[in-house]
């Protein structure tokens, strides 16, 4: 028997990897024009992670979205050619098993952009500012320092 991998320890290099394989066909499937719906044509669509399951069977699919406006067509799109898009993933990918599918919506770009707008405001850049020391200072401090490594107090 397999020992059990920690649940921290993330994903297995099989997982990455065969993640990877999905996203780049998925990639490729949108970016061809092979999905018969027209939503498609409009939407610019971009699949940034896919994650695997650890027994490879469930790939999750993340999805962003550059119009937030297009999410619940373009969503509705994906979910009703989910067994099309399976069978061909599966024709691209190798795999023993074709995974199943689910799509998520990626929302890391928004979260990275409140946090940058956090980080630009006053308050923080007031918090994060460097402190100004004066010269004499810093001696008096080198100073010190090597008088208690000396032993000299």
């Amino acid at each position: 028997m397999k020992p059990n991998r920690d649940s921290k320890a993330g994903p297995s290099q099989r997982q990455l990897r065969v993640g990877e394989l999905i996203r780049h066909a998925m990639t490729d499937i949108l970016a061809r024009g092979d999905m018969p719906e027209p939503i498609f044509v409009k939407a610019f669509v971009t699949i940034p992670e896919v994650r695997m399951s650890p027994d490879l069977k469930l790939a999750t699919i993340f999805v962003t979205l550059h119009d937030r406006k297009s999410e619940k067509p373009v969503f509705a799109a994906l979910e009703a050619n989910r067994k099309m898009l399976r069978t061909e993933i599966a024709h691209r990918v190798n795999l023993k098993f074709a995974p199943d599918i689910r799509f998520r919506l990626d929302d890391r770009l928004e979260e990275v952009s409140k946090i940058d707008a956090l980080l630009r405001s006053p308050e923080v850049q007031r918090d994060i500012a460097k402190p100004r020391f004066d010269e004499d200072d810093d001696q008096q401090d080198d100073q010190r320092a090597d008088d208690k490594t000396r032993g000299e107090a």
